[in-house]
């Protein structure tokens, strides 16, 4: 493994070396560039950034508080210093603009790299086509939970694992919490690499457990139950806190990904203001805590190991590889879906 303490996150992305386009999402305002630093693969992702808030003052619309200073010179008004109309109709007007730029005020974009990236991280960054597949337990016993076993097994969360007892990312730990006489309990909050740790509107956290023995929703059972009421109460208390309360309780969205992007339990903690997030909050992704608890109620001892769980996959995804394609091919099958004619494209065939 490449050291990279050492080495500066400005020198990296100065070294960086673009080879192509992975993607780009108009909804995020974000690209994804494959490249290399130092002869290793490279991933960097900008984001533009949403428009930053200096002052709280009191929304007289609204019973929670807002962020903003019309005073600063880098206010969304205050800082546009070229315009350009594109067109009006009636009271309708719009165009493109150019604003004033500031580092720590009003900066450009957010700078994410992943450096030595995987073939897993390529894979998971790069444009793929997405298919909705159902994983009955069956499915989950002879395709997915090997799958799981292999990305334990081969030191893929030594991350996680570095946070949770090594102090990694210390300074950006939010909260952290642990009981000596109950360590089953504990779990640190942090940010995740979605926010820019600045606009609130965006606020994204991740709360990761210190419990290694839950490695995904399928692994909840109903003796669960009464450690995620805990869990979730907890980071609807301090979460709050920890941000002077520009965001309430219940303006928490909580939720649990099934596929994770890793197999070590957590949650997601996410301002109900933020709709960029991609598929992060999709149907067939995400799934509010409150409903993973009322779901343990109705499943049995085995909890969700007897549930049949539908959701997104990616044919870049190891796991349709290992599988999964020929799942949905059958299930189609079974469901009485004809498969797609071909279609042919004229003009291709012109040429």
């Amino acid at each position: 493994m490449v050291e990279t303490d050492s080495v500066s996150f400005k020198t990296l992305i100065k070294a960086f070396q673009f080879s192509r386009v992975l993607n780009s999402n108009p909804q995020t305002k974000s690209i994804s560039l494959l490249g290399t630093i130092q002869g290793k693969d490279a991933i960097v992702t900008l984001e533009k950034t949403h428009f930053q808030f200096d002052e709280v003052v009191d929304n007289p619309n609204s019973s929670t508080l807002s962020l903003h200073q019309c005073e600063s010179e880098y206010s969304c008004m205050n800082s546009i210093e070229t315009l350009k109309p594109i067109a009006n109709n009636d009271i309708y007007f719009w165009g493109m603009s150019v604003m004033k730029q500031d580092l720590e005020l009003n900066p450009t974009a957010k700078i994410n790299l992943i450096w030595p990236a995987t073939r897993v991280h390529i894979e998971k960054y790069d444009k793929q086509v997405f298919h909705i597949v159902r994983e009955t337990p069956e499915v989950y016993k002879r395709i997915v939970q090997p799958y799981i076993d292999q990305m334990i097994d081969n030191g893929r969360l030594q991350w996680v694992h570095n946070i949770l007892y090594n102090g990694a990312e210390s300074d950006r730990v939010v909260f952290k919490y642990f009981d000596d006489e109950k360590p089953n309990d504990g779990f640190v909050v942090l940010p995740d690499m979605k926010w820019d740790g600045v606009n609130m509107d965006a606020l994204y956290l991740v709360a990761i457990v210190n419990r290694d023995d839950i490695r995904s929703m399928r692994d909840l059972k109903p003796e669960h139950q009464s450690w995620l009421i805990e869990l979730k109460n907890k980071i609807r208390t301090v979460v709050p806190s920890c941000f002077n309360y520009l965001v309430g309780a219940d303006q928490l969205r909580l939720f649990i990904h099934y596929q994770p992007s890793y197999y070590h339990f957590h949650v997601h903690i996410v301002n109900i203001k933020h709709p960029g997030l991609g598929d992060g909050i999709a149907a067939g992704k995400a799934h509010l805590i409150e409903d993973v608890i009322e779901d343990l109620n109705y499943l049995g001892p085995d909890g969700f190991m007897r549930k049949t769980m539908t959701y997104v996959i990616g044919e870049n995804h190891d796991l349709w590889k290992s599988g999964l394609e020929e799942v949905l091919q059958k299930q189609m099958q079974e469901d009485g879906i004809p498969e797609p004619p071909k279609i042919t494209n004229d003009f291709e065939q012109e040429q």
